[in-house]
Formats: C-alpha cells, structure tokens, sequence
C-alpha cells in the first residue's frame, strides 16, 4: 500500500471505548519486545506513528491507527514480560481476548515472532485463539537482519515446526533493512479486502 496518511485514533481497554469505524482492522500482537512498534512503523513510513522503546511491556493499552482513510491498525499489549506487575499482567490476557473475540470489522492478526527466538506458549495459545475465533494469522518474523541467510533458514524451519506451519506461512522481516515491508503489506491488503498492495 502507498501509504500517504497515518496518525492515532485513540487507546483503548473495553469495547465501549473503541473507536465507531467500520473499517477493516487488523491488529498486531507479540511478545514483548520483539518489535511490533518498529514494524508498524515501517509499515506506515513513519518513525515515531507507534513509541518504541527498550523497555519491554510499554504497549498497555490497545491502541488504533487509520491508514489512508481506509483501513485500521491496532497495536495490541505485548504478552509474557514477567516484570510487569502481576495486576498487570492480569489484566492484559482479558483485553487481547475480549478485542479477538467481539470486534466485528477484524479482518486479521499479524503475529510477530522473533527469528531467533523458539515460539513461547503464549505464541502457541495466541495462534490456538485466532484458530478460535476463525481470524487468520499472518505471521512475520522479525530481526532478520541479526542472523545470516543460513541461520534464518534454520531458524525459519524450526520457528515452522514448532508452531505446526510451513515455512511459506512465513514473512521475514527487518525493521533495519525493511526487507519484507512489501510481503507485510501485501497479506494485510488481501485479508482486508483492499484492492491494492504495496507499491
């Protein structure tokens, strides 16, 4: 998509507080600090739309942002900081579920792995929610630029097994280099019923 407009719609904890759209959405979900904001970000073109920060659990919220008119993205809390408060933590599990379950214009749940990372079981419960509520998953795997072509093979095939698809399920991605910026945005378009991709 030939992005030319992004800014913040607002945050939000219950589904009163969401914003009255029916744009398509597509949310965005990870564990903590595996680089969800950065991928936002790039995705848009922008280098501050979503705050980073290297503090891990910063996210707390769930945040939405309109791209163009005519899509939205929601940056959901990342999950399994184990510093967080506990209160906290608490709290998150319901609010990612409760969004998954009840927003009607969902479209699609881009779920960010870390390449050199193996995927944690709150990766595997999130995917066993979206198969759930019937939401498919487009599932990026980020911080490509850390490791050599050989190594994100290997870890791409193992990130694969473990998680029960083929590595074609896939996207790699670099918030560096912006290497699959274009493959991101090509799923997002298809499953959110937009008739362009990136350009």
């Amino acid at each position: 998509m030939d992005v030319h407009q992004a800014e913040f719609i607002k945050s939000a904890v219950k589904p009163k507080d969401y914003p009255d759209t029916a744009l398509p959405e597509v949310a965005f979900v990870g564990r903590s600090n595996v680089g969800k904001s950065s991928l936002i970000n790039v995705l848009v073109n922008r280098k501050s739309l979503v705050r980073t920060s290297s503090t891990p659990g910063r996210t707390q919220l769930i945040n939405f942002f309109d791209v163009n008119g005519r899509l939205v993205l929601v940056d959901l809390p990342g999950y399994g900081y184990a510093k967080a408060p506990p209160e906290l933590r608490k709290q998150w599990q319901p609010m990612i579920e409760t969004y998954l379950a009840e927003r009607e214009n969902l479209r699609a749940v881009v779920l960010i792995l870390d390449i050199r990372r193996t995927p944690t079981d709150g990766d595997l419960n999130m995917l066993r929610w979206l198969e759930t509520y019937g939401i498919p998953p487009i599932i990026v795997v980020t911080k490509c630029d850390k490791l050599s072509k050989n190594e994100q093979a290997r870890q791409a095939g193992l990130i694969a097994t473990v998680i029960g698809r083929s590595r074609e399920e896939l996207v790699p991605f670099s918030a560096l280099s912006k290497v699959g910026r274009e493959g991101v945005w090509r799923a997002v378009s298809e499953l959110a019923g937009l008739d362009d991709t990136t350009t």
